[in-house]
């Protein structure tokens, strides 16, 4: 039996977590995620996904503000160091040293068919950019952001429908069912590919503005696909900033055209106006004609 640190913060991690703990080849000894945050307008102090479900599972959980700096902490919790260090979006840049700390590896669950979108936004990025597949990667960790050796891979087809929600519900099943399956063979860590590497940042509130004027509606379309419903999506209509809940690129009976670059035409589905609550592209038109 292989003894495991898991650290991991939301939804996204929670699939991988209860893999581990449901496999008798490995024992999740500890749980490493964020500090419990405010949420909401009434600033609710909630604990992320992965501490509500390792104290489900009656793993103990330890939320550093920094594990970097307070690794030392580590060994008042634990006899042992561990085999693996499994991290699956858990929200801090490990230092080498926290790396050096498994006995055998520090493992990475990305979402991405690596070295394709290196970063911190894999799966809205793949949604910008068109990509027609994506994926999830198993790497061994390396202190440069996700450079690391490739353990396994494994693809699937982007929706023409799929939000960023949508595919991360996919990939953080797929990533489970990969992980604990890379373990029931020997692992052989294989360099990344030197070719096809893009770079993918952290998404700020700027990436969610649009202009219909100067996008195509395809740009649009996949940028509200990827941004709902962080950062969002807003274009100025009539003056006013609109957020963008749901469009795209064929009319339904609820929606509205909206003319867009080169002549192309994305079809409102949902907006919010300031102050409003969400409505069809049908009734936000009716609203506009009867001002």
């Amino acid at each position: 039996m292989s003894s495991v640190v898991f650290a991991g913060t939301p939804s996204f991690a929670v699939p991988s977590l209860k893999a581990l703990a449901g496999d008798p080849a490995f024992e999740v000894v500890l749980v490493i995620t964020q500090p419990d945050k405010p949420v909401g307008k009434k600033k609710t102090i909630t604990p992320p996904p992965v501490k509500v479900e390792a104290e489900k599972l009656g793993i103990p959980v330890w939320q550093p503000r920094s594990f970097n700096r307070e690794l030392a902490t580590l060994h008042s919790k634990l006899a042992t160091r561990p085999d693996y260090l499994i991290v699956v979006a858990y929200g801090q840049i490990l230092s080498q040293e926290v790396l050096s700390w498994p006995t055998i590896y520090p493992i990475n669950v990305h979402a991405s068919l690596l070295p394709r979108w290196r970063g911190a936004s894999p799966v809205q990025h793949a949604i910008l950019a068109g990509d027609s597949e994506t994926g999830v990667t198993i790497q061994v960790m390396a202190r440069e952001l996700d450079v690391g050796p490739v353990l396994a891979r494994e693809g699937i087809p982007i929706a023409p429908d799929d939000t960023a929600e949508t595919l991360m519900g996919k990939l953080s099943t797929l990533g489970a069912d990969l992980l604990v399956k890379t373990f029931t063979s020997k692992l052989q860590p294989q360099p990344q590919s030197p070719t096809g590497i893009t770079l993918c940042r952290k998404l700020s509130r700027q990436d969610g503005v649009a202009d219909h004027a100067s996008m195509r509606a395809e740009e649009i379309e996949r940028r509200v696909r990827a941004l709902h419903p962080w950062p969002g999506v807003t274009m100025v209509l009539d003056g006013t900033s609109t957020k963008i809940i749901r469009s795209s690129l064929s009319a339904s009976a609820s929606s509205h055209p909206l003319p867009c670059k080169d002549g192309t035409t994305l079809h409102l589905l949902d907006v919010q106006p300031p102050g409003k609550k969400p409505m069809t592209g049908a009734a936000w038109a009716r609203g506009r004609r009867n001002r």
